[in-house]
């Protein structure tokens, strides 16, 4: 999988794809992160990318033609599934979107920024519109780091286990159950009996019953 990302800030980019499971995952090819400097595309002296809004009002926009320069070049590289912006107002990113977009081959991911973009990008060159939570921040750059790791732990052969990912939460509209490692006994806290048991088909019943219980206690609407 290939993934786009146009900002106007790569420096916030630089350590979310440089460790762990995301940096693993690039050096077996199996995920490929390219970030892109919004203001390479900028026909301003400057470099401009923002102006002020029609009709006044606070905040500064983000220009149109810089974008549709970006976006253009890079689709005469290859085909995309989707292009993708940030935004508060867009579709909540889940588990299930998640997985669908960890299907795809190559994305681009727009990041907002300032007052937000000219509407008409939204309108003819933006396929998908993802939130993660109804918060707003000062880019979007982190949420498309968000974005980035949770789809890309879910290609296949990124995770050492990929059963792991099968398991996490979210994945059966359940919250994962508890969990434990050594000792099996600290400061007079002890792990469950069962899970010392053994017995496979003891341990997944009582996962299955702590996973329902955790969900209906914490997040009941997962369960409607």
């Amino acid at each position: 999988m290939r993934i786009d990302i146009i900002t106007v800030l790569p420096e916030l980019l630089e350590s979310p794809f440089s460790h762990s499971i995301m940096k693993r995952a690039a050096e077996k090819g199996l995920l490929e992160v390219v970030v892109h400097n919004l203001r390479d595309y900028s026909v301003q002296k400057q470099k401009q990318v923002d102006d002020y809004q029609f009709g006044g009002g606070a905040g500064m926009v983000m220009m149109i033609e810089p974008i549709d320069r970006c976006i253009n070049n890079l689709k005469t590289q290859r085909t995309y599934d989707e292009v993708i912006y940030m935004s508060p107002d867009g579709e909540l990113l889940t588990q299930k979107l998640a997985n669908r977009l960890s299907l795809y081959q190559n994305l681009i991911i727009l990041c907002g920024h300032y007052k937000g973009i000219d509407e008409r990008i939204r309108e003819h060159l933006i396929t998908r519109e993802i939130s993660i939570g109804d918060y707003v921040l000062s880019g979007g750059e982190l949420a498309a780091a968000v974005v980035v790791d949770a789809v890309g732990r879910l290609i296949p052969g990124v995770l050492n286990n990929e059963m792991s990912a099968l398991e996490d939460s979210f994945q059966d509209n359940l919250i994962a159950p508890p969990v434990y490692t050594r000792p099996a006994e600290y400061n007079g806290w002890h792990v469950p009996e069962v899970l010392l048991s053994g017995h496979t088909a003891n341990i997944e019943k009582w996962r299955y019953e702590q996973a329902l219980e955790r969900t209906q206690q914490r997040r009941p609407n997962l369960l409607k």
